[in-house]
């Protein structure tokens, strides 16, 4: 080793050192940002919140990969130390955009003022955003209910927003209880459960995070009184997916304490189905039965309007391969639908999706111009989306992702859409992402008036993101996002 490599290998791991002490010191201002103002520390869309030193590290090292090479964690330090001095409202800020928006002053200003500037819409005092807390209702504890659970478990906060009250099941055996912990404390997929789940067996009830959250026994709506629980205009989740129509959703809300039921599947008939970010305006309006559509719809619904508000889709086609679910089969049985009954891991299985004709509920302008199909495939999360478009105005692939970086970095659809640019991107890079859908930069095509675009998405938990914001909307809690003003790509 000559004395040169010995110096640069010295001058790496100080500066390495660096970086964690100022991630290290970053980790006491998020956090009191988020438990006393309410505010959602973010990094070009990707929360700081409750994050390790290296956790942050690796934030800042993708955003300079996939956002902007020149990101660094000294650059980012002092802004965040000037907004802890503020006594700001809840919101969700973007300290990556602020420090490009910073660049782009030519630090005319000093970092305080500046910050001040940027943020004065939301320095206006601690304040909750509701007088009292939203009750929340789990109708259903599988897939999609543990995973909501765990994500209103850690946006509780002071409990003055959303808050899960119950958790509504079919009786099992004697230690039901235990296992409905055991499964919330531990998943194979999303691992272990960041927080503390305690059993109290006087109350029926596990106590998720300080929050006592009763477990209800019973085997239809029709049987519950949630007054009895002290909960009062409940917003009811039906994570089942066994009652469709409105009919039968409207079972959830004419029992005692129940307000609002929201289906994670596809609503049938007249239920209105909602894609938070591209139809969810007037949601508190549209009556008490709503459907979060599909983890597909969600996934390709915000990359369709971006697309089509720019250069418009004149027809297309969208392929699901998606990973498989509980519905099928582990070994070859009898299934009710074509294909499924074959061992979902270990086949590919052809088959069909609604989430294409669904658009046409969420984008009505697409009504009748793209096709679908799904292909289930042996992997156990996270799904791909390959939308071949045929566009109004020729585009070239470079133009096409500069336009979709924009769009995922500001705009109605930032928290829905990401941007990915690697070449080494795979299914299991996606497995907890919190955006519905996430543009895969690397395998875009364009030619001429034709466009193929791969969107990844995390099945489970993008969409579960998506149906909490459906709650926050309901419950009147959703933050404002800052910076406002355009970020030049």
């Amino acid at each position: 080793m000559t004395s040169n490599t010995s110096e640069k290998s010295q001058r790496t791991l100080q500066a390495w050192t660096q970086q964690q002490r100022y991630a290290e010191a970053m980790i006491p201002i998020i956090g009191e940002l988020y438990r006393e103002h309410g505010v959602i520390v973010t990094l070009f869309g990707n929360s700081l919140v409750n994050k390790s030193p290296l956790e942050i590290q690796e934030l800042h090292r993708i955003a300079r990969v996939n956002v902007d090479p020149e990101i660094h964690i000294t650059e980012v330090y002092p802004i965040l130390a000037e907004m802890a001095v503020l006594d700001l409202a809840p919101a969700r800020i973007d300290v990556g955009n602020l420090v490009t928006h910073w660049r782009g002053r030519s630090r005319s200003v000093s970092v305080a003022d500046f910050v001040r500037d940027e943020l004065a819409g939301i320095a206006t005092g601690k304040a909750s955003i509701r007088p009292n807390p939203q009750d929340v209702v789990l109708y259903g504890f599988g897939r999609i209910g543990r995973l909501v659970a765990r994500i209103l478990a850690g946006k509780t906060g002071g409990g003055d927003n959303l808050r899960l009250r119950a958790i509504v099941v079919r009786p099992g055996g004697p230690d039901d209880l235990q296992k409905r912990a055991d499964l919330l404390r531990r998943d194979s997929i999303h691992g272990s459960f960041s927080g503390e789940v305690l059993i109290d067996k006087e109350e029926n009830a596990l106590v998720i995070n300080g929050n006592l959250v009763h477990m209800i026994y019973a085997n239809s709506p029709a049987e519950i009184d949630y007054t009895k629980y002290g909960i009062r205009d409940a917003v009811v989740v039906d994570n089942t997916g066994s009652w469709r129509t409105r009919e039968q959703l409207q079972k959830h809300v004419e029992v005692p304490g129940a307000s609002k039921v929201v289906l994670t599947a596809p609503g049938k008939g007249d239920v209105p189905n909602i894609v938070y970010g591209v139809n969810h305006h007037g949601m508190r309006e549209a009556g008490a039965v709503l459907s979060a559509a599909s983890c597909t719809t969600n996934a390709i619904v915000p990359v369709l309007k971006v697309v089509h508000d720019e250069y418009g889709i004149q027809a297309g086609h969208v392929e699901s391969i998606h990973s498989f679910t509980n519905d099928q089969n582990l070994i070859d049985n009898y299934h009710r639908k074509a294909r499924r009954g074959r061992a979902a891991p270990l086949n590919m299985v052809v088959t069909e999706t609604g989430a294409a004709s669904a658009v046409a509920k969420c984008l009505p302008e697409l009504k009748g111009k793209l096709t679908g199909n799904a292909i289930r495939v042996p992997t156990p999360n996270v799904s791909l989306a390959v939308m071949s478009l045929f566009v109004e105005q020729a585009v070239t692939k470079e133009e096409l992702n500069e336009y979709l970086l924009k769009a995922s970095l500001e705009g109605d659809l930032q928290n829905q859409i990401d941007f990915v640019n690697s070449t080494e991107a795979a299914s299991t890079d996606f497995v907890g992402n919190r955006f519905a859908g996430i543009v895969d930069a690397q395998a875009t095509q364009a030619q001429g008036n034709h466009i193929v675009l791969y969107v990844w998405y995390d099945n489970e938990f993008g969409y579960s993101r998506q149906v909490v914001r459906c709650l926050e909307e309901l419950a009147g809690v959703v933050m404002p996002n800052f910076p406002k003003r355009a970020r030049a790509v």
